[in-house]
């Protein structure tokens, strides 16, 4: 018996969907010899007049080569392996993605929490970022779109609109070649879109009513719209969502573009701004020198009672956060001392109470009585944001275990991220971003899925290699690996 096979190679394992433009199938590669599993969808042209039918080939392979730059370059996009036309109808043969789409994740699962849906914003907008970078809008963002990958559990961003659309091709009354189709789906595109002018915030606009739904379960055409403004009225159904979070949704939905965040970069960074981190003011400590004043010097502070009513010696001085650009600056905490001797085998030397001198970039603050106040002559030297890094000497060297020991999971962590910071890396973990964002000479240039693993030197790597082992070995994580 004859075995059909699509391009004489590709057989056919069963039909995934159909459609108006065609049908896709699950389909074996047999001239691969692991006969690896592909997506071939069958694309059908609606004329099938001849002088059209040449305009949507060209359309198509002009398509087709900018789905195999975006899968060639991005690892959440799925990869074009071929792309052929026969008897009339055209054929993309791409990446099969093992795992769920995010309707599959919601029916097996239930309702996402408000960080799981954070988590996938920042997995998707770097993605949306390079994409809409490209001049390329997707147009069809929904959660049947999305498809979480079974192997590392990213989501990665399936069927994009444009072929699709080059199947629509006409002819208009001037003799130049249009599309005569809207692509995208009710609910999940904006009024412009529906009108066919998409813009790059309508993607974020369909990304946002995809994300109502994994935190209600309500389809985007379930929920009512506001009969004045149009906006889509959708926060009684998830009172789980933080006030904060729930003006990120607004502003991605706004019924008007000029409304909704111009890029995916800007709603990337709106997301990381309302980030909660967790303060690292223990590990920061063992980053900063502490200058001692001679004991006749010292400083009075009054100790402070716990919320417990108990008082303690260990007084937290407390966070400064300098304005402006800068964004952030140090904390300091000392212990105060009923004798002078030290109680810390790790001190080096007898620490007094430490005379601060606030840096003239922070006004003036209420954490010391103004009778404290230092004179300038005996005060330490301004405590400076570039004091707050000290690890770019793990790229001059090799690390030891003498510099680990002793250290906390944060400030390995912190050590070793340092490296990829370093060259403009960003981070899948919000704290993590929200970290280094805060350091002056931290420059945010490649997503993290993007980095380009040779931008580090040798002794840089093996730095990372080590580090990782270190912690490894010890346990000493603080952050998600």
């Amino acid at each position: 018996m004859t075995i059909h096979l699509l391009n004489d190679r590709y057989q056919v394992i069963r039909t995934l969907g159909a459609g108006g433009f065609g049908e896709t199938y699950l389909a074996e590669d047999t001239y691969m010899p692991s006969k690896r599993c592909c997506v071939v969808k069958q694309l059908r042209a609606i004329h099938n007049n001849p002088q059209i039918y040449q305009l949507v080939q060209e359309r198509f392979q002009r398509e087709a080569a900018i789905l195999e730059e975006l899968g060639g370059a991005n690892a959440q996009i799925p990869a074009l392996y071929a792309y052929f036309s026969s008897e009339g109808q055209f054929y993309l043969v791409q990446e099969w993605i093992e795992g769920d789409t995010l309707t599959g994740k919601v029916q097996k699962q239930g309702l996402f929490s408000e960080s799981a849906v954070q988590e996938l914003f920042l997995n998707l907008l770097p993605v949306l970022d390079y994409v809409h970078s490209k001049h390329i809008i997707h147009r069809d963002i929904k959660p049947d779109n999305i498809i979480v990958r079974e192997q590392d559990g990213k989501p990665v961003l399936i069927d994009f609109g444009a072929v699709r659309e080059s199947m629509g091709t006409v002819v208009n009354s001037q003799g130049n070649p249009t599309s005569s189709i809207v692509i995208g789906t009710p609910g999940y595109m904006p009024s412009e879109q529906a009108a066919g002018r998409p813009v790059f915030s309508s993607d974020l606009y369909s990304l946002g009513m995809t994300v109502i739904y994994l935190l209600t379960g309500k389809q985007a055409q379930q929920l009512e719209t506001d009969s004045q403004t149009g906006e889509i009225v959708w926060r009684q159904y998830a009172g789980h969502v933080s006030p904060i979070m729930a003006e990120v949704m607004d502003k991605a939905i706004a019924y008007h573009p000029r409304d909704r965040y111009p890029t995916a970069r800007a709603m990337l960074d709106a997301l990381q701004s309302i980030a909660n981190p967790i303060p690292p003011t223990q590990p920061l400590l063992t980053q900063l020198t502490v200058v001692s004043a001679p004991a006749n010097q010292a400083m009075p502070v009054k100790p402070q009672p716990t919320p417990q009513g108990k008082s303690q010696n260990n007084i937290l001085i407390g966070t400064l956060i300098a304005g402006g650009l800068v964004g952030a600056s140090v904390i300091i905490s000392q212990v105060l001392p009923k004798s002078t001797q030290s109680t810390s085998s790790e001190t080096p030397s007898t620490i007094t109470s430490p005379v601060v001198e606030t840096p003239k970039v922070i006004p003036a603050t209420p954490f010391l009585p103004a009778q404290s106040t230092p004179s300038p002559a005996k005060s330490i030297a301004p405590l400076t944001t570039t004091a707050v890094n000290t690890y770019f000497w793990l790229s001059q060297r090799l690390v030891t275990d003498a510099d680990l020991d002793g250290k906390d999971g944060f400030e390995l962590d912190i050590m070793r991220n340092s490296i990829f910071a370093s060259h403009g890396r960003r981070f899948d973990t919000l704290e993590l971003q929200y970290y280094f964002n805060n350091q002056p000479w931290y420059r945010s240039i490649y997503p993290s899925q993007e980095f380009p693993p040779k931008l580090l030197s040798k002794v840089e790597q093996q730095n990372v290699d080590y580090i990782n082992t270190y912690q490894d070995r010890n346990g000493l994580r603080y952050f998600k690996k």
